[in-house]
């Protein structure tokens, strides 16, 4: 059976742009970083969760698109159209202004939510991230 999820792709339009962005901006480690073949093969996950890498995945380097796929996939994560995940912090308030000193661009402050508080971040390619504080309890 399943034991865990252990890699996810999130589709960017420039790899090193995104590296920057994952590791300088949101604080990101690198987990690999190399090529296979054509494909450079780009990793980065939390500090504290080394179980979990997400691929920096060059939309034309999917063995999936065909030219016309990839460049509707380009469309589509420029506007805005994928919500990739969830990233927790245990204070919002601290992180939000943390990542604006550090030019993060947020479609949304934090709110009040039934699950806590939310703020949701963009990053470079288009696609975005809820920024989470749970409620505890």
């Amino acid at each position: 059976m399943i034991q865990k999820l252990s890699h996810t792709s999130i589709y960017v339009l420039d790899q090193d742009k995104a590296l920057d962005f994952y590791t300088r901006k949101l604080d990101l480690e690198v987990r690999a970083d190399a090529k296979m073949g054509d494909i450079r093969w780009l990793t980065v996950g939390p500090k504290n969760q080394p179980e979990l890498e997400m691929v920096l995945m060059p939309i034309d380097a999917s063995p999936m698109m065909d030219a016309q796929r990839a460049a509707r996939m380009r469309e589509l994560v420029q506007q805005g159209s994928f919500g990739v995940g969830v990233f927790e912090t245990d204070d919002i308030h601290a992180a939000y202004k943390e990542l604006k000193r550090k030019g993060v661009e947020f479609i949304s402050s934090p709110a009040e939510r039934p699950y806590g508080i939310e703020a949701i971040v963009k990053d470079p390619s288009g696609n975005w991230f809820s920024l989470t504080q749970r409620k505890k309890g």
